[in-house]
């Protein structure tokens, strides 16, 4: 029926829509430091059951095919690709890069529970702690890291470990140890958006440790993870998006005009 190719083609247009604002979001982050592209999954609907496959004809023989018809699809889930983004050299004694897996964790001042995230663009706040984002609205890094007001430098080492150098002195002296959480499914956890995830229980439980250890990856110095957005690939999902929700399109007009000229007829 021409009415079931209105719904059928409309859940296609909604399901596009969707993905469309899918790959906006990941052209939109394209410079965002450490931002991980998303990409959404569909699966078909409920099927209208005409014949089942393995019913019995006329001559008492199995048919090896039914007939089903589709009612359409919808989003199914949104994955996160979470490889290795590049690297850009930024020159920043603060800038940490995670080269491998592993997130940071940061404490929200709301909530005082940990969140995660790749972003190693550190400052400092007005505490001397090591914060990730601005120094008047950065999350402390956890375990956290204090500075003295006297520093001159700082050295972190792909294993986490932190040293400064002090005014008057020329040798470094550890302070502090960044550790890195791990996930078991970091695809369940959940966006909160500003470079954030959260732990669900979808993701399993956290697992804390040195970097370089466990499976976790090692640090960068003077480094930050850019974005793993592949443009070139979000312009072409770009383009079969748009062409897919014409022709879902399309089949909404050819409905239409089906149901147009039944209505149209005449009995003489």
């Amino acid at each position: 029926m021409s009415v079931q190719t209105l719904y059928t083609a409309a859940t296609g247009m909604q399901a596009l829509e969707m993905k469309l604002d899918t790959i906006a979001d990941n052209l939109a982050n394209v410079n965002t430091t450490a931002y991980k592209a998303s990409r959404l999954n569909f699966e078909d609907l409920f099927y209208r059951q005409i014949k089942l496959p393995g019913t019995v004809d006329a001559q008492q023989n199995y048919t090896p095919t039914g007939i089903a018809i589709g009612l359409g699809t919808r989003v199914q889930s949104t994955q996160t690709d979470f490889s290795q983004g590049a690297f850009s050299n930024t020159n920043n004694q603060l800038d940490v890069a995670v080269d491998g897996e592993g997130f940071f964790a940061v404490v929200d001042p709301t909530t005082g529970q940990n969140v995660y995230t790749r972003a190693g663009n550190f400052s400092v706040n007005s505490n001397g702690q090591l914060v990730v984002g601005s120094a008047q609205t950065g999350r402390v890094l956890n375990p956290p890291i204090q500075l003295p007001q006297d520093y001159m430098a700082v050295t972190i080492g792909s294993n986490g470990n932190v040293s400064i150098q002090q005014s008057g002195n020329t040798q470094f002296s550890q302070i502090g140890q960044i550790q890195l959480a791990r996930f078991i499914n970091p695809e369940g956890l959940l966006k909160l958006g500003e470079n954030l995830y959260s732990e669900t229980l979808s993701s399993g439980p956290v697992n804390l440790g040195n970097p370089g250890t466990v499976g976790l990856g090692t640090l960068q110095q003077n480094m930050l993870e850019l974005s793993n957005v592949q443009p070139v690939n979000e312009l072409v999902n770009l383009i079969t998006t748009q062409r897919s929700f014409e022709l879902n399109s399309q089949a909404v007009q050819a409905g239409d005009q089906i149901m147009q000229l039944v209505n149209n007829l005449r009995r003489f």
